[in-house]
């Protein structure tokens, strides 16, 4: 069948329980986390249309060029050269998660001394594991690291080898916003299972995709998801990518530090 027939495909999972929701509490997600770990990095949809489904998100760009970070609305990109910069609306995302933040639970951290120590201490705060969380967290911190990849070239390798190139940045001491979503286990393959953060400093000079932090205090806002909506992309690139293959390694080998 001739590419140009081709439509993207939107699946809505619809999850009810006990928890409470934000009205119309809704997740977005363009194209999966395998197709990207298999080197599918050319998307077709734009920052603009990404905005009429939420102002709050995290992804990449085309080429993988930097970390997407979506605050209030706004999309910035964390480059591999270490700036920041606000995106037109005409640029392309290959994977891209965004919703419309709206918080229904807020609590306090302090002296948080890892990131594993982090995720622990809102899960216990978290009374579903098996539902979707948006979370935001304006916090202080005593250590920073994150990374960010330059934009690569054709033919392009998969995710585990470009990140060996990454660009890691130790920021020190800093203060900013974290913003994340944490899975369900089932989602494996076309999400990240457990938390996935970028970071975006107050003054904007720094951010990425979150390696390691020390939390010195955080005021955290959490949202639950009651509706999760995945757009297929319609790409050369995600038709041709291998998703058959368990690529759980490899995605362990793109969330750690590379030194």
């Amino acid at each position: 069948m001739p590419l140009r027939l081709l439509r993207p495909l939107v699946l809505a999972l619809l999850f009810s329980s006990s928890v409470t929701y934000a009205a119309d509490a809704r997740l977005f997600q363009y194209s999966t986390i395998d197709a990207l770990l298999a080197g599918a990095y050319d998307g077709n949809i734009s920052v603009a249309e990404l905005a009429r489904h939420g102002d709050f998100g995290i992804g990449t760009y085309n080429r993988v060029d930097g970390e997407m970070i979506l605050i209030d609305g706004v999309f910035y990109k964390a480059k591999g050269n270490g700036k920041v910069e606000i995106v037109p609306p005409q640029e392309l995302s290959p994977l891209a998660i965004v919703t419309y933040f709206q918080p229904t639970k807020e609590i306090s951290l302090a002296g948080v001394a890892t990131l594993a120590e982090l995720e622990s201490q809102l899960d216990d705060s978290l009374s579903n594991k098996n539902a979707f969380y948006a979370i935001r967290i304006q916090g202080n911190f005593a250590e920073m690291t994150t990374r960010a990849i330059d934009p690569q070239k054709k033919p392009y390798k998969p995710l585990a080898e470009v990140t060996k190139t990454q660009s890691v940045f130790k920021l020190g001491s800093t203060s900013g916003q974290l913003v994340g979503f944490r899975s369900p286990a089932f989602v494996k393959g076309f999400n990240v299972p457990g938390y996935h953060w970028h970071y975006l400093s107050d003054d904007v000079s720094h951010g990425g995709h979150v390696l390691s932090l020390q939390l010195t205090a955080g005021k955290v806002k959490i949202a639950t998801i009651s509706t999760v909506e995945l757009q297929v992309p319609d790409t050369e690139g995600f038709i041709h990518a291998d998703q058959s293959k368990d690529r759980a390694q490899e995605l362990h080998a793109v969330e750690k530090i590379r030194e």
